[in-house]
C-alpha cells in the first residue's frame, strides 16, 4: 500500500503562512537526531487553520499511520471531511497540497460503521476520544503497540486528561503533537509537551486571519454596595472597585447578577453592536454573552428582549431540541444576541458574532480566551482593513477578568503582551462629571454582596496593535472639531480629561514599542518568533528580546525602574515621544553590534 505521507512532498505555495511555519516547524523536530522528547504543542489562534496544520503535520513525520482525537464529536466530523478525498473542499485539494492521487486514506472512527479492516486499510484514522477511551475500549485494545507511530490531539490543552493520557500510554512508541488555542484547560492544568511554534494573535489580526479587537471596560467613578457581613451600604471609588474585584469572591458575582451593572454592560453591547451595523450596513452582527449559570442565562435573555432585542440561550440544563432550536435561529440571522455559559466552546463557529459581553467569571486566562475566539472568526478572509473584520468586547473594571496570565508566560509571550493590552491590569482612573446614574440592586442571591448604585460610569476604549484611534478621537475632541456623543468614547457625554490624554500617550507607547520592535527584526529579515538573539538561555523569541531593550530604553531616558509604566506623567511621555526615533536607532546598534555574529 503507497503512502503519500512517505512518498509526496506537500506542496505549501498555497498554504496560509501558520500552516506552512507550523510543517517546518515539525519537519525539523521530526528530523532532529538529538530531539528525545516524545511530546510537543503547536499554538494556534482561532481561525489560523489549525484544521489544514492536522492534515499536514503527518508528511512532516512522514508517518505510517497516524491518530487524530478531537474532544468531541463536531470537531472529529470537520476533521474527517479535511482528510476525505471525496470532499471538493477536503484540505489538500482546496490548497493544492496535493494536485492529484494518491491521497492518504482516511477512516473514521464511528460506532459499529468501522471494522479493523479498515484501520488496517487506512493511513489516517480519526476520531473523538470517546470513542476510544479507557483500557478495555474495543477499538484498542487488540491494536499493537505500534500501530500508530504519531498521534495528533485537537485542542490539546485537553490532552492532561486521564483518558487521554491513557491513550498515550497504549501506544509508548508513537510521537505526540498537541494542537490549542489556548495552552490551559478551564481547571488549570497545562498541556502536555514543550510548545514547538506558536502563531501571535497580534500577527493573526495584521495577517487578516481573525478580528481586531478592543476592549471596553465600564469605569463607574463610584459604587454603591452592600457588605454582607454588617449590612451596610458603602460607597467606594474606581480603584476600590477594583481591588475588591481581585479579592473578593462576592463582590465579583455581585457585579455580574446586579441590575445595576447587568443594565450598563448590556446597553454598552446593544451600543456597540448597533454601531458596528451602522458603520458596516451589515444587519447580521451579533452579541453572544456570557452568564453564570441557567438562572442568570435567563435573566440576561430577559434584559435584551425588554430592550427589543432578539435574544435566546443555549445551556446543558435545556432539552437538545430547544438548544438546537436556538442554535438554527442563529445560524438563520434571527437572532441578534445569544447567551452561554460555556455551551459554544470549541468547534463552534459563527463569524458574525461580533460583540462579546462578559457577564460571567473567568478565575484564569484560558476559558476566557475561549469565549473571546467566538467573536475572533473574520468575515471577510485576509483582509486586516475590512470594517467588518473587527470586534468588541464589553466587560466591568470591577469583574476581575482574566487576570490570572502566568500559563502565557511559558509558551507565547507575543500573547500576553496582547492580552495585557485587551485586558490592561491597570485601567483608566476615574472620570469627573455632573451626570450619574443609579439603579436598584436585584440578584437572585439576596445573600451575596450587593450593588447598589453606580455614579459617572465610563466606556474606556482600549485599541489593539498599536491603536492610535483613542489619541486620534480626543485630539478631535480638544479642537471641537467633533462632539463627544460622535467621538463615542464615553456612556456619558463628557470632554476628555487630562487623564484620560496621558492614558491615551501611555496606549500609543506601548504599541509604537511592539511596532518598532518588528520593523527592527523585518528590516534586517529576522523571524520575530526564532529565538537566536537570546544568547543567556535562548527562551526568549527575537521580537521579545527587542522589545524588551526597547522598554529599558525608555526607562532609563526618564529615570524610571522596570515595572513602573503605569507610574509615567505627561510629561515624560512626551519626552518619550521627542526622543522615540533616536531610542530605536540606540538599541538597534546596541542588538545588533553585539548580536550580528551571532544571527548571521
Amino acid at each position: 500500500m503507497k503512502n503519500p505521507f512517505q512518498l509526496s512532498t506537500p506542496f505549501l505555495g498555497r498554504v496560509r503562512a501558520p500552516q506552512r511555519e507550523t510543517f517546518q516547524a515539525l519537519a525539523a523536530f521530526a528530523n532532529n537526531p538529538t530531539a528525545s522528547e516524545r511530546e510537543v504543542g503547536i499554538i494556534l489562534p482561532v481561525g489560523c487553520g489549525k484544521s489544514g496544520c492536522i492534515t499536514l503535520a503527518p508528511f512532516a513525520f512522514r508517518s505510517a499511520r497516524t491518530l487524530v482525537v478531537a474532544p468531541g464529536l463536531n470537531i472529529a466530523r470537520q476533521l474527517a471531511a479535511d482528510f476525505d478525498p471525496s470532499n471538493p473542499n477536503m484540505f489538500y485539494r482546496k490548497c493544492g497540497v496535493l494536485v492529484a492521487p494518491p491521497f492518504p486514506e482516511p477512516v473514521e472512527i464511528r460506532g459499529t460503521s468501522t471494522n479493523r479492516a479498515d484501520l488496517d486499510a487506512a493511513h489516517v484514522v480519526i476520531t473523538n476520544i470517546q470513542q476510544v477511551h479507557g483500557e478495555e475500549n474495543k477499538w484498542m485494545k487488540d491494536l499493537p503497540p505500534d500501530y500508530f507511530d504519531l498521534i495528533l490531539f485537537d485542542e490539546g490543552h485537553h490532552s492532561v486528561a486521564d483518558s487521554f493520557e491513557t491513550l498515550k500510554a497504549r501506544f509508548p512508541r508513537a510521537r505526540v503533537v498537541n494542537f490549542s488555542a489556548t495552552p490551559q484547560r478551564a481547571d488549570g492544568q497545562i498541556m502536555a509537551g514543550r510548545v514547538l511554534y506558536t502563531f501571535p494573535i497580534f500577527r493573526a489580526i495584521q495577517s487578516g486571519y481573525i478580528k481586531k479587537l478592543k476592549a471596553k471596560q465600564l469605569n463607574p467613578r463610584t459604587l454603591k454596595y452592600v457588605r454582607r457581613e454588617d449590612g451596610l451600604e458603602v460607597e467606594v471609588e474606581l480603584d476600590e472597585v477594583r481591588r475588591l474585584g481581585e479579592q473578593d469572591a462576592d463582590f465579583r458575582r455581585s457585579i455580574v447578577t446586579s441590575a445595576a451593572t447587568l443594565s450598563t454592560l448590556v446597553d454598552a453591547s446593544i451600543r456597540e453592536l448597533n454601531q458596528l451595523r451602522a458603520s458596516t450596513g451589515e444587519s447580521r452582527l451579533k452579541i453572544i454573552a456570557s452568564a453564570l449559570n441557567f438562572q442568570h442565562c435567563h435573566q440576561v435573555v430577559e434584559a435584551y428582549r425588554a430592550r427589543g432585542l432578539r435574544a435566546d440561550l443555549v445551556h446543558s440544563k435545556e432539552e437538545a431540541a430547544a438548544n438546537e432550536a436556538a442554535m438554527a435561529r442563529l445560524e438563520a440571522h434571527e437572532l441578534d444576541v445569544i447567551v452561554q455559559v460555556r455551551k459554544l466552546g470549541e468547534g463552534f463557529d459563527h463569524k458574525y458574532l461580533s460583540v462579546a459581553a462578559v457577564l460571567s467569571i473567568f478565575s484564569n486566562l484560558a476559558p476566557f480566551v475561549q469565549f473571546v475566539g467566538r467573536i475572533m472568526r473574520v468575515i471577510v478572509q485576509n483582509d486586516p482593513h475590512s470594517a467588518l473584520n473587527q470586534g468588541v468586547v464589553i466587560f466591568h473594571a470591577g469583574a476581575n477578568i482574566a487576570r490570572q496570565w502566568s500559563d502565557f508566560q511559558d509558551f507565547s509571550e507575543a500573547d500576553q503582551a496582547y492580552f495585557d493590552q485587551l485586558l490592561p491590569l491597570e485601567g483608566c482612573d476615574a472620570i469627573t462629571g455632573e451626570i450619574s446614574r443609579e439603579f436598584s440592586p436585584e440578584g437572585p442571591d439576596r445573600d451575596q454582596t450587593e450593588v447598589s448604585e453606580q455614579t459617572e460610569v465610563e466606556l474606556e476604549e482600549i485599541p489593539l496593535i498599536a491603536g492610535d484611534e483613542a489619541a486620534a478621537v480626543r485630539l478631535l475632541l480638544e479642537r471641537g472639531k467633533i462632539s463627544a456623543a460622535q467621538a463615542d468614547v464615553l456612556l456619558q457625554p463628557i470632554p476628555p480629561t487630562k487623564v484620560a490624554q496621558r492614558q491615551a500617550k501611555r496606549s500609543r507607547l506601548d504599541g509604537a514599542i511592539m511596532t518598532a520592535a518588528g520593523r527592527i527584526l523585518a528590516r534586517r529579515k529576522i523571524d520575530p518568533n526564532g529565538r537566536e538573539l537570546d544568547q543567556t538561555t535562548f527562551s526568549k523569541t527575537n521580537l521579545i528580546v527587542v522589545k524588551s531593550a526597547l522598554d529599558r530604553r525608555v526607562n532609563t531616558l526618564i529615570g524610571r525602574a522596570s515595572g513602573q509604566r503605569h507610574e509615567f506623567t505627561r510629561e515624560e511621555l512626551e519626552q518619550i515621544e521627542a526622543d522615540f526615533h533616536h531610542l530605536v536607532a540606540a538599541v538597534d546598534q546596541e542588538i545588533f553590534g553585539e548580536a550580528a555574529a551571532a544571527v548571521g
